[in-house]
């Protein structure tokens, strides 16, 4: 297969997982979807991180372009392309492992929650037991579901993240083999314009 069609492949796949993350990450920043939350901080540090936003979204969007263009301007048959899209990809996996860090640190601590009459995090000492432990979300008053609302959009952007550091290195791979062992691209042309 020509490293420049699965260059196409591995973008096209990118992008839709870059919006998913970015849409994740600013959803997190209202939970209950009540901006009252933020305007008053009461939103969990790893929100405030921004994984979703810089690193699975930037920090991933930028390699998907390159990637893209890699496949869709012949780059592919150039070696030199090859090698910086092996560059852009190695950032991209980057900010696929801050997103997943983010995320993990983010569940790991739980939602910031009313608990009685004050703000805290109830869950960040406990080991993430919390999880499997539907009856302990109670104490979380405000916002409303917020333990659902934290777990899902975490787990998502985990999810993704996973995705994106798998794609990512596939690229690499894909890099690799069309800088090292040339690429199908300069074999095609060469046999068609013998033809």
């Amino acid at each position: 297969m020509c490293s420049g069609k699965c260059s196409r492949c591995i973008a096209a796949t990118l992008y839709p997982l870059v919006l998913l993350s970015i849409i994740c990450n600013i959803v997190l920043f209202f939970p209950g979807l009540d901006v009252k939350y933020v305007r008053g901080g009461h939103i969990t540090d790893e929100v405030k991180y921004m994984g979703g936003i810089i690193g699975g979204g930037v920090m991933v969007l930028i390699p998907a372009f390159y990637i893209h263009l890699t496949g869709e301007q012949g780059c592919c048959s150039n070696r030199i392309g090859m090698f910086l899209s092996i560059v852009f990809a190695v950032v991209g996996l980057a900010g696929a492992l801050y997103s997943f860090t983010v995320a993990m640190l983010g569940l790991a601590s739980g939602p910031f929650c009313k608990e009685g009459d004050k703000w805290t995090a109830p869950f960040r000492n406990s080991n993430s037991t919390y999880m499997s432990d539907a009856k302990s979300w109670e104490k979380c008053t405000e916002p409303k579901n917020v333990v659902q609302f934290n777990l899902g959009l975490f787990m998502t952007l985990a999810a993704t993240s996973c995705l994106q550091g798998l794609l990512l290195a596939t690229q690499v791979i894909n890099g690799l083999v069309g800088c090292v062992c040339g690429t199908s691209n300069n074999k095609e042309g060469a046999i068609g314009s013998m033809a």
